[in-house]
């Protein structure tokens, strides 16, 4: 008697992602996929390529099945047969996509295979032959997801996409177990931090020329300072050497961080200076471990730190901007605790739990 297969029933959603790659929008796989299996849907993770593979460990401690592409970044026909067969094979209700690579292979299989196609937008930069190629492919998407107001704005001018096909998901929860950054103390050196990648988009070569700007204006902490900057990249070697010609001392690039919230719980002040961001998970993070931001008036960011209330606002890729929110903070370090405590608790009032939960159900609902 012939093998048959068991009939399947209720949706099922292969997630696409480009990478394991630790942090960005791998990150937040988890938390996103917990919300669409408490809905009723299975879900299966499906990456094109490893990359550093440091997302893996938490989406297989959830209990994901994730599938992995052993192949590259430019192969694209041998990941659109890959992806194909995949589909297929798991016999795939719903294809929701993360990342350009991801999104572009998707829009252009998903209507070919009968598969309906969801689709994130996550950055407020797009490559110009990848918006195009989106733009091109818009309509193929039942829903656009963003993740930030920024970003939905975006892809509605950008790309086109019409309201009623375009929705918002912070993908962000603000977790009440947090580890809470500790108060600076009287005597004790402040300690500022970033988590991110070494990459030009983060801004981390503003902040250098920053602090040169305020040496130059022969401005003198009441207390002194360290910056740990915790992450990897191929702008760290320039990095490091911009620190060092300008005689930047008290900067450290302290390589990636298997345990963020570690790292946060031992800051005072957190940095974020980006050219650019969507959502931003790790400045959400640190507002949540109690910590007073300074970041660039970007993505989500421009919404959620609010200037005096629970950090500084500093324009994008400016200086001197930067400079004057870097006085400020540094001027008073017994006032950091009381801002932190106050983004603490709007982080767990905007960012609940709950709040995540119902906008994930809602947006599901919208597909029928």
């Amino acid at each position: 008697m012939a093998h048959q297969r068991p009939v399947m029933t209720g949706p099922r959603i292969a997630y696409v992602i480009n990478s394991l790659e630790g942090g960005g929008a791998a990150l937040p796989v988890p938390a996103i996929l917990a919300v669409l299996r408490g809905a009723g849907a299975q879900v299966r993770v499906l990456a094109l390529t490893r990359r550093d593979g440091r997302a893996l460990p938490a989406m297989e401690a959830a209990g994901l099945d994730v599938a992995v592409r052993e192949g590259g970044e430019t192969d694209h026909l041998a990941a659109a047969r890959w992806l194909t067969r995949e589909l297929r094979g798991w016999e795939a209700t719903h294809l929701w996509t993360s990342l350009s690579r991801a999104t572009i292979l998707g829009l252009v299989l998903g209507p070919h295979l009968g598969i309906p196609v969801i689709a994130w937008q996550h950055n407020a930069f797009l490559k110009p032959w990848n918006e195009r190629l989106l733009r091109l492919l818009q309509a193929r998407a039942a829903m656009w997801v963003a993740d930030s107001r920024v970003v939905e704005e975006l892809t509605a001018r950008r790309l086109g996409v019409p309201a009623d096909r375009l929705a918002t998901w912070p993908i962000y929860a603000a977790d009440p177990a947090m580890p809470q950054a500790r108060a600076w103390q009287p005597g004790e050196v402040l300690r500022l931090g970033s988590l991110g990648r070494l990459h030009p988009a983060k801004g981390y070569d503003v902040l250098i020329a920053a602090l040169v700007r305020l040496r130059e204006q022969g401005f003198r902490p009441p207390v002194p300072f360290e910056i740990a900057i915790a992450g990897d990249g191929a702008q760290g070697p320039r990095l490091a050497a911009l620190a060092a010609e300008a005689g930047i001392e008290g900067l450290r690039l302290t390589g990636y961080s298997t345990e963020p919230r570690a790292f946060l719980e031992t800051l005072h002040l957190y940095l974020q200076p980006s050219r650019r961001e969507g959502f931003c998970i790790a400045a959400h993070e640190a507002l949540t471990a109690g910590l007073p931001v300074i970041a660039s008036r970007v993505g989500e960011l421009a919404f959620s730190v609010r200037p005096q209330v629970n950090g500084w606002l500093a324009e994008p890729e400016d200086p001197v901007s930067l400079a004057t929110t870097l006085r400020e903070a540094l001027s008073a370090p017994d006032a950091l605790a009381a801002l932190g405590r106050q983004a603490r608790a709007q982080m767990l009032d905007e960012y609940s739990q709950a709040r995540f939960e119902r906008t994930g159900r809602a947006i599901w609902s919208r597909l029928g």
